[in-house]
């Protein structure tokens, strides 16, 4: 029996030439999009910095921050050991010349301001004393002066009398000298006695002179006493504003602790703090914006710190006399320095990263 065979159709995919022939096309075809595709890049616009070149004046400024600061300053330290026994004051206070910050206790100064007390008022007793026992004593040398006066006079008379009767012999001789003798004797004791008067008013004079040195040695350990025991009530000295307290209540203290920083309030200076990197453009005398996140004021440069701390220095700023109200210690600011004003050049806002004197690459937007 005869079987009829059926030839296989031909097809354009069964011929292995045409096969390779597309498969070279299509790798071609990837290839040339590959490329097309390396030469066009494809951004996200949040990732672009679009800046417009701009000509004109521009400042160029060094940013900085930092805090307004007291000029006048006062620190105030215990003088004696004490306790504190009563905070009046907290920080932030608006104080005067006569406010009372912190009330402190030492029994022992409240016993030695009694002890000068006492001792003060015995001196002044024996000053009277003193007093009473040279009256007393120039008295008696006054009657004994007077009494030698008296016989003097009375040795005197009886002289005389014997120089009369002594010639009619009625009077003996040796009578006679010995009145003599009595009357130069009384005579020269008379003489001794008025030396001694004055020696003794010059002795009395000095012994006054020494219990009131005395006295006033009392009185000056008297006022030591009671000025260390009047400090007890820690005032603020001056008018300005409680900066810092640094005790707390029943803490005890050593002599010359600090207790309380007190600063001006009117007189204000800003103390902020540049890169290191940025610092060589400030100069004294440069104007400078501060931002009291209230309102601005304008300062200039006065100090700038050698020291370098964590990559940054601190430059001093000062103000003029008249502050705004709101403007108060231990503020905390922004601050921008005028360095210099370039006039009349092509530039760009951003980006605001980039270093003076450092190049760097842009694309001109089409």
């Amino acid at each position: 029996m005869d079987i009829v065979k059926k030839k296989p159709k031909k097809t354009l995919f069964n011929n292995k030439g045409v096969i390779i022939t597309i498969a070279v096309i299509i790798v071609i075809v990837l290839v040339s999009y590959a490329k097309a595709s390396l030469n066009n890049v494809s951004l996200a616009r949040k990732d672009i910095l679009l800046a417009t070149v701009k000509k004109g004046d521009i400042d160029v400024t060094v940013e900085g921050y930092g805090k307004l600061t007291s000029e006048k300053l006062q620190l105030i330290t215990t003088l004696t050991q004490a306790t504190v026994e009563e905070i009046i004051l907290k920080p932030g206070a608006r104080v005067t010349k006569e406010s009372v910050i912190v009330k402190l206790a030492n029994p022992e100064l409240q016993q030695q301001v009694e002890s000068a007390e006492y001792s003060l008022a015995e001196s002044k007793a024996n000053l009277r004393q003193l007093k009473l026992n040279q009256k007393r004593e120039t008295l008696v040398e006054k009657s004994n002066y007077l009494e030698l006066v008296s016989q003097h006079k009375g040795a005197r008379l009886t002289l005389t009398a014997q120089n009369k009767l002594v010639k009619s012999g009625i009077v003996k001789q040796i009578d006679y000298q010995e009145s003599i003798l009595r009357e130069e004797q009384l005579k020269e004791r008379i003489a001794i006695f008025k030396e001694r008067n004055e020696q003794l008013g010059e002795v009395h004079k000095e012994a006054v002179n020494i219990q009131l040195e005395r006295i006033k040695q009392v009185e000056q350990r008297l006022t030591i006493a009671k000025n260390r025991h009047s400090k007890l009530i820690v005032k603020a000295g001056f008018d300005g504003v409680l900066q810092r307290l640094s005790v707390k209540l029943g803490q005890s203290l050593s002599p010359g602790q600090e207790v309380a920083l007190i600063g001006s309030v009117t007189e204000l200076i800003a103390l902020i703090r540049v890169p290191q990197n940025k610092v060589q453009l400030v100069k004294v005398g440069q104007n400078v914006l501060v931002d009291t996140r209230q309102e601005t004021i304008m300062g200039k440069v006065m100090r700038i710190d050698p020291i370098v701390e964590q990559n940054t220095v601190e430059v001093e700023i000062s103000f003029p006399d008249k502050l705004p109200q709101s403007a108060r210690p231990e503020q905390n600011i922004d601050a921008v320095i005028t360095a210099e004003i370039l006039e009349n050049i092509y530039y760009l806002d951003r980006p605001a990263n980039v270093k003076a004197h450092s190049e760097t690459a842009l694309y001109q937007l089409n």
